[in-house]
Order: C-alpha cells, then structure tokens, then sequence
C-alpha cells in the first residue's frame, strides 16, 4: 500500500527521506512535494482549499485504484485531512487511513492562526516562542529570505484550510503527537476523535514539534498501514 506524505509548514519533503527505510515492508512511500519549494520552488505556492485540490488531483494517477493511505505532519495533516474529506472531488476513493501528526484539529485553538498576516518582524518572535526558528537566524540571512515566505504563505493555507474544515472523515484516523510539542500537544491531538466516522486511535511520542525526523514515527505508520492493508484485502 501507498503512504501518501505532507510536510510541516516551510518544508519540502527532506523530512520523509529516511522513511523508505524505517517504514518496514508491504509500504511504498510517496511524498508530496507542494509547489514553491525545492524543485518546484519557481511555481506559484498554494495558499487556499480550491488551489490545493488542484494541485493534489495528480495523486489519483499515482495510487489508482488500490487502496492508499495519507499522513499529514503539522499544516500536512490539514493538508492529508482536506483531501480526505474531498477525495471524491479529486477522483479517489476515501484513503485507507488517514495519520495526522502534530496537529491540533481545526475546531481546536492553534497558536500560529494569524500568523500570516503579521510583519517579519512579529512572526518570527512568534515562530520563536514555539521553537519553529534555527538558532542563529539573522534578519536578511538565508533562512529569511528562503523560508520566512513560505512559512507565510503555508500559515495562510493553514488558516483557510481550518477555516474550511466542515466535517468528519470516512476513514480510520491515526493521530499521533509528541511529548514536548508546544504546538501540537497530546491533549489537544486527541481532539481529532471528532473527525472521523472510522476508528480512531491516538498515540504520543517523545521529542518536539518535529518528531516527524525520528525513527518512532515511519514505524509506527508502517504498522498501522499494514494492518489496514490486511482489513481491505
């Protein structure tokens, strides 16, 4: 089975790079690369409900007509959600499984709503306060010109996603969080019982808001698929 993956905010898909290896056998894992970043990084970013469909359309070529799985990390898992809820509308049948990471659900308060809107100057002291900034980072460096505008635009995508939110999915949700994340905490990931029809099962890792780079996370994504993968055949 495919395991279709979404990024964290200002990201592009460096963080699923060991994934292959960690998520054991009977799992192919295709990260999705959004537009405006990394290879794609001359084509316009997406930053509204309508344009994303739009660009993840393609995904029906790529898992066709066997049953797939998604996991969105952080915006991801809005990203993983959205088209969960819209797969029809994209010409896919509801995924398998639906694993979101670091992510409080869109009915939940989440601390970077707005962010977009804020001057470089404020949004990087916000980014700050959640840990979402290297250390060393100087205005006008790399990091501010390459990252800052995408992590802008991710957060408005973000913000219309959640604002665009309107309804249960029809699949199995898996929604894990880590232990020391200030944005996506435990108690509020388990929050996302409320958006799915299908079983839901909630599971807590060590390490921060960036838990997606550990070991822990491919592998236990790798079992959920695999048991997913047995009910469907």
């Amino acid at each position: 089975m495919k395991v279709v993956c979404f990024a964290h905010a200002g990201a592009g898909v460096s963080a699923f790079h060991r994934w292959p290896e960690l998520i054991g056998p009977g799992v192919d894992v295709v990260p999705w690369l959004l537009p405006g970043r990394d290879r794609r990084r001359r084509e316009p970013r997406v930053v509204g409900r309508d344009g994303l469909l739009r660009e993840l359309s393609g995904i029906a070529a790529v898992v066709g007509d066997e049953p797939y799985a998604l996991y969105g990390h952080s915006l991801g898992g809005l990203v993983a959600y959205t088209l969960a809820r819209a797969s029809g509308d994209v010409g896919l049948e509801p995924p398998a499984l639906l694993g979101v990471g670091a992510l409080p659900p869109p009915d939940a308060v989440a601390a970077l709503v707005g962010g977009a809107g804020l001057d470089d100057a404020a949004l990087v002291a916000l980014l700050a306060r959640c840990g979402a900034v290297p250390e060393g980072v100087r205005a006008g460096d790399v990091w501010h010109r390459s990252v800052l505008p995408v992590l802008r635009d991710d957060l408005a995508l973000a913000a219309a996603l959640r604002g665009a939110a309107d309804g249960p999915v029809d699949a199995p949700l898996l929604a894990v969080a880590g232990r020391e994340d200030p944005l996506g905490r435990p108690g509020a990931v388990a929050g996302w019982r409320r958006w799915t029809t299908g079983r839901f099962v909630r599971r807590t890792v060590p390490g921060g808001h960036f838990f997606v780079r550990d070991a822990a996370l491919p592998r236990m994504v790798g079992r959920a698929v695999r048991v997913v993968a047995r009910c469907a055949r």
